[in-house]
């Protein structure tokens, strides 16, 4: 579907960006793929490593709703993928995480309505799931910008879903660098927030792969989550260095000790597929379906049981130190 097709992903020279780039580039044949940030420097470095004739590079902030909606022109398909996602800093910068998590939110919808922009995917977060740190509760509220934006859109074509996953594995400011860091530097230790703390675990290219198919899945409105292993963070630290100690040095501001993707509050708006569960809106659409039962590939879900709750303490599905080991961490830093 993305052939001969424009796409443009805000914060495009991120972690995210780059995958999803190289991935379009060797599946798809598409118009152009332009990459919107407000980095030149990354912008620079990422054209080295792309420079086919269909990228394009805009410097840009999503603050700023002119400079997206000259962007937009002529765009087929976007992915939001522009935000600041570092827990303490927003703790310390709730403004500034604001700005661009709230307002870049409502600029790119306002930017792809007035362009007619097809579909628009924006990327979300465990931590916008009963969020009690300010990064989650601005994904939160750019969540729930996203799915009330296909009603907005009235006779727009435009249509709107959200793709909520965990942490990405190696991602910039994910811990598996932190501890790859660490191991290098010959420390004497690895450093742990809590003991007992346990994450989600999905590869980059995974979550690509997930956001490809989502823009065939999509009715618009949909929060998609996908079903991935959970991790004890303990065990990614044995995995990666199991001759050095763990210290135990106390839980950051804003952080969880487990996370959330389907909160049990919604588990009458939740549906499971196959591979993953649907987040209906709660709110009714007038001019578009209600009924996320079935997909725009009829895959068909079902809606999970009163209490359901989608969590990585009680995930049924979790890595041992060996799998961990066999995932080859290393070889994705």
């Amino acid at each position: 579907m993305f052939d001969n097709k424009t796409i443009l992903i805000t914060g495009g020279t991120g972690s995210f960006g780059k995958k999803y780039v190289k991935t379009l580039l060797e599946r798809y044949k598409p118009k152009k793929i332009i990459i919107f940030s407000r980095d030149e420097l990354k912008q620079f470095e990422m054209q080295q490593e792309f420079d086919q004739p269909c990228m394009r590079y805009f410097i840009g902030d999503v603050r700023d709703k002119e400079r997206l909606r000259r962007a937009m022109r002529g765009v087929n398909y976007v992915i939001h993928a522009a935000a600041l996602k570092q827990v303490p800093a927003a703790e310390y910068n709730p403004m500034e995480c604001i700005k661009t998590n709230i307002n870049g939110a409502e600029n790119v919808i306002d930017a792809a309505l007035d362009n007619n922009v097809e579909k628009v995917i924006a990327l979300s977060t465990d931590k916008a799931a009963n969020p009690i740190n300010l990064y989650g509760a601005t994904k939160l509220a750019s969540d729930k910008l996203f799915v009330a934006a296909n009603n907005i859109a009235g006779g727009h074509k435009t249509t709107f879903a959200v793709v909520r996953y965990g942490n990405v594995v190696c991602s910039r400011g994910s811990v598996v660098p932190i501890f790859q860091k660490f191991i290098d530097q010959g420390r004497d230790h690895i450093p742990i927030t809590h003991e007992e703390m346990t994450r989600f675990w999905i590869s980059l290219q995974q979550g690509v792969d997930f956001v490809l198919t989502n823009f065939e899945r999509m009715l618009g409105g949909e929060i998609f989550v996908p079903k991935i292993p959970s991790i004890r963070i303990t065990d990614l630290a044995k995995a990666m260095a199991p001759d050095l100690p763990i210290k135990i040095i106390g839980i950051r501001p804003g952080e969880k000790l487990h996370e959330v993707m389907c909160p049990a509050d919604l588990c009458f708006e939740t549906y499971e597929y196959s591979d993953h569960f649907v987040i209906a809106p709660g709110i009714k659409f007038s001019s578009r379906s209600n009924d996320f039962t079935e997909n725009a590939l009829g895959e068909k879900g079902e809606q999970v049981a009163q209490g359901f709750e989608y969590n990585s303490l009680d995930n049924p599905d979790y890595m041992s130190i060996e799998e961990i080991k066999n995932f080859n961490v290393k070889a994705l830093l």
